[in-house]
């Protein structure tokens, strides 16, 4: 009998048992209380920690309107209630150059604001991030694809890319957004003549032919997760030409999905196909403050465990550090209340 087989055979005859690797010890569970006659003081409810349960956030739209302090206060509560990780969908720098030096530049400043979050963060590309040529190669320099995939404890996560036009598109998109920034600044009466205040790919973006075809192969080859979150930038949904998410919603269909958006600056949830389709409101952007239904400064929280999503949204203006404080100086900034807001607050 070999030395292996005899410890196995004394372990068994002397009734110890063995969990895990030879000679380590059982597992204790995870829960121990002294064991009580008669009547508990804690309900019989199981605990809610399941090793499939996770929790991640989503930050929206910095840029336009870009308000300084606000994402530094969603940073510095995010490292507070620390999410596995952290997902955008778009809007993060000014963006509407083609000095790449100074792209660049707004790139590294907004980088530098996640240190606080300790926790991974995945990029999405919004119009303000990918406007230009010039926007575009930055961003695929610096952060690789546009648009991709991943799977966290069986969840599939889809990162689109709705500004996914021709090189020649882009090209003339860029030069009428332009036009219309600029005249803006003197006139909005006038810029609103202009021919970007009314142009569809402003409004709801576009998914390419390569990127829908990219997303068929993904959910092909991806049948049995057990959840789809389907992440970003402008409500494509809403274009309903072969350039719209209509391929990507038909490669969905018969699979428990979420979808989350931005660009709006106005939080609302609608429920299209069975599924909920979210629009986040703002994480530092330009919004309102009359009490406009929707318009908040937020993060999206959401849990994950083995029956689906728990969504919620965080104000910034409720999260509290030990000190009972704001964090990042917060209570000094306008999160809907504050003496930086505007006299319509409500």
């Amino acid at each position: 009998m070999t030395k292996r087989g005899f410890v196995l055979g004394l372990a068994l005859a002397t009734g110890l048992a063995f969990c895990g690797p030879l000679g380590a010890a059982p597992a204790k569970p995870a829960f121990q209380a002294p064991k009580i006659a008669g009547p508990k003081p804690w309900t019989a409810t199981p605990f809610d920690d399941g090793p499939e349960k996770f929790s991640f956030a989503v930050v929206t739209d910095l840029y336009s309107g870009y308000r300084k302090g606000v994402f530094e206060v969603a940073a510095a509560e995010l490292g507070l209630l620390r999410p596995a990780f952290v997902m955008t969908i778009g809007d993060q720098i000014e963006g509407g150059t083609e000095d790449k030096a100074r792209l660049n530049a707004e790139w590294d400043e907004f980088d530098a604001r996640l240190s606080a979050i300790h926790a991974p963060y995945f990029h999405a590309g919004g119009n303000h991030d990918l406007t230009s040529l010039a926007q575009r190669q930055v961003f695929e320099a610096r952060y690789g694809r546009r648009y991709y995939h991943f799977l966290y404890k069986n969840v599939l996560f889809l990162v689109l890319d709705t500004e996914d036009y021709s090189d020649k598109r882009m090209a003339e998109i860029f030069r009428m957004r332009d036009d219309y920034l600029q005249a803006d600044k003197a006139d909005h009466k006038k810029a609103e003549a202009l021919p970007y205040a009314t142009l569809m790919e402003a409004k709801v973006g576009e998914i390419g032919d390569a990127q829908s075809a990219y997303f068929e192969k993904v959910l092909k080859d991806n049948p049995k997760v057990r959840w789809t979150v389907v992440l970003f930038h402008k409500p494509v949904w809403n274009r309903t030409d072969a350039h719209g998410l209509g391929r990507i919603e038909a490669a969905l269909k018969g699979r428990p999905y979420t979808v989350v958006s931005g660009h709006l600056h106005s939080y609302a949830d609608t429920v299209r196909n069975g599924r909920d389709y979210l629009a986040l409101g703002t994480t530092g952007g330009g919004r309102k403050y009359d009490g406009s239904p929707g318009s908040v400064d937020h993060v999206l929280w959401v849990t994950m465990d083995k029956d689906g999503p728990s969504i919620a949204n965080i104000r910034l203006d409720g999260v509290f550090d030990k000190t009972g404080h704001i964090p990042a100086g917060g209570e000094a900034l306008c999160l809907d209340t504050g003496p930086k807001c505007p006299p319509t607050t409500r």
